[in-house]
């Protein structure tokens, strides 16, 4: 009788690591799941500005989810680009650059339906983004040339795939 409880007793310790274990194995897999990486969202900015480039000043190009998107126009180029959030106040802005054409003009376009001309020939973008409420990096692309002071504070971009 004793020898049954003893081996009762072990089976049911055991059992207790065993679940256990389990546990402990799937803990890192639940931290895995809460570092999301961060989406990109790619926006056309030269699209969004369209003829307000003619007119000095403060220009709103966008309001999405609370947050108001202007640029400043200096001469007809834009010198940077502010983030209003409506309860939070100002929000961060990054400046990225990148040889790669990371939104288009018109949508989305099979390169062999595209001019020579319009491929990247080193072209450079310049991209500002600000992380709105649900971390999602919202990008607005620009070409180097409608940029009053292209890459200075600029980092480059690598796309997150």
């Amino acid at each position: 009788m004793n020898t049954t409880r003893r081996r009762l007793t072990t089976l049911l310790a055991a059992s207790g690591f065993v679940s256990l274990g389990e546990l402990a194995m799937a803990a890192p897999q639940n931290e895995k799941k809460e570092k999301k990486e961060k989406k990109h969202v790619q926006n056309n900015g030269q699209k969004m500005v369209g003829g307000k480039l003619k007119q000095n000043g403060k220009h709103e190009i966008n309001k999405k989810n609370g947050h108001s998107v202007s640029v400043d126009v200096k001469d007809g180029k834009i010198a940077g680009m502010q983030v209003k959030h409506d309860k939070k106040g100002d929000v961060a802005v990054k400046k990225y650059k990148t040889t790669k054409k990371m939104a288009q003009r018109d949508g989305i376009q099979y390169a062999n339906y595209q001019f020579a001309q319009a491929l990247s020939l080193g072209t450079i973008y310049i991209g500002y983004a600000y992380i709105d409420d649900w971390g999602y990096e919202e990008i607005y692309w620009f070409p180097y040339e409608m940029i009053y002071d292209g890459e200075t504070g600029a980092v480059e971009y690598i796309p997150v795939y």
